[in-house]
């Protein structure tokens, strides 16, 4: 696409960020959801009007993501966990296994294929954190539900990872093949994610905030940040979980400035617009009609499994009984970490490209539209949310 082409783009998408912001004022709808709706309208399955969508979402998400990965990270310091580290624990933990587990089992017991019900179970553990990260934020919500809320978020990729891997190396035996590539994948992922993390966040803890006494300036921020990420790609491992553990150690061991990379905050909104607008514009609304029982059942179950996962996780760590039923509703987003993992079931089991694809589409369009609704109607229900937001 010629320079011209993408500079208009790129300014044309974050004006009507704005415009969206403001729309979202008056109307108290969640400014996740107004993007990701502008961007359906103005991508290829309704007006066509920006150019090469799907060549720009890839770069935009994976910039977006990291800044947020990377300051949930920064959220699970040494005080919040000690306050509300058993919950987001238990919370997390519950909220996968109840999901995998009852889309597993419930697309099973109704028939299906195994593998493509034990695929299927592990992609639907996947969250997008961005959405509910934003709608917290926006919303100005402070207390001890929307704490661990963010903590949840922060890990729950993490857990979904784990699960994914453990259930697509499953449906390889249930096919009679090695699991053993699939256990490689894994461990590459999330141990080379950890080490990177590592490598770049305890030196950055001594490191930055040199340069500006009191806090790292926005080149240090980014620099670590997109470094992490980019080296995270480049030997496939999650970058998304790298930049988190990079941001964990920064917010803990950092002894010369009070916030890890709080600069991230005043840069990260137009990434955030051209992430969930290109989000939307790269979702294939043709996919609708053909989610047919197995898409229906998808969704239905990863509800309530969600629901379940976050009421059982929050019983057994001492979440307010009047949240409970809440904390899983406030984790229904769902995008682009669920399609990189249809993908590479897709890449294992081709014969299935199909089912796999258009559920998991069709799925994405329907939470990450209705799942920042949902998460900040959790949001209110626990009382958390400014009146004047």
């Amino acid at each position: 696409m010629p320079d011209d082409l993408i500079l208009i783009t790129i300014g044309g998408l974050l004006l009507a960020g704005l415009a969206m912001d403001a729309v979202g004022r008056r109307t108290h709808l969640p400014r996740v959801t107004l993007l990701v709706l502008l961007g359906i309208v103005a991508g290829p399955s309704v007006l066509d009007i920006i150019p090469d969508a799907d060549g720009l979402y890839p770069l935009a998400a994976t910039m977006a993501l990291v800044m947020v990965a990377f300051l949930l990270g920064g959220r699970l310091t040494r005080k919040v966990l000690a306050e509300d580290g058993v919950r987001i624990l238990g919370v997390s933990t519950g909220v996968v296994v109840a999901t995998a587990a009852v889309v597993g089992v419930g697309l099973w017991l109704t028939g299906f294929d195994p593998v493509l019900c034990l695929v299927l179970a592990g992609v639907a553990t996947a969250t997008d954190p961005a959405a509910t990260q934003d709608v917290v934020s926006r919303s100005g919500a402070k207390g001890p539900f929307s704490r661990v809320l963010l903590g949840v978020v922060a890990i729950d990729d993490a857990w979904g990872l784990i699960a994914f891997s453990l259930l697509l190396a499953a449906a390889h035996a249930v096919v009679g093949e090695s699991v053993s590539g699939s256990l490689e994948v894994a461990a590459v992922e999330i141990g080379g994610a950890i080490a990177i993390g590592l490598a770049i966040g305890l030196p950055a803890a001594y490191l930055t905030g040199r340069l500006k006494p009191g806090e790292p300036t926005q080149a240090e921020a980014l620099g670590v940040v997109f470094l992490g990420g980019g080296i995270a790609l480049a030997v496939g491992a999650s970058f998304l979980l790298a930049v988190m553990v990079a941001g964990f150690l920064i917010a803990n061991l950092a002894r010369h400035h009070a916030r890890a990379f709080h600069e991230i905050e005043h840069i990260e909104w137009p990434f955030m617009v051209l992430f969930f607008v290109l989000a939307g514009a790269s979702l294939d609304l043709s996919a609708l009609p053909t989610i047919g029982l197995l898409g229906i059942l998808y969704l239905v179950l990863r509800f309530a499994g969600r629901v379940i996962g976050g009421w059982v996780g929050g019983a057994a760590t001492g979440v307010a009984p009047d949240q409970r039923v809440w904390m899983g509703m406030a984790l229904m987003p769902q995008a682009g970490v669920a399609m990189g993992m249809a993908l590479i079931a897709v890449g294992s089991f081709p014969e299935y490209r199909t089912e796999i694809l258009a559920t998991t589409i069709a799925a994405s369009v329907i939470f990450e539209l209705g799942g920042p609704i949902l998460t900040q109607m959790a949001l209110k229900r626990a009382d958390e949310v400014r009146s004047e937001s």
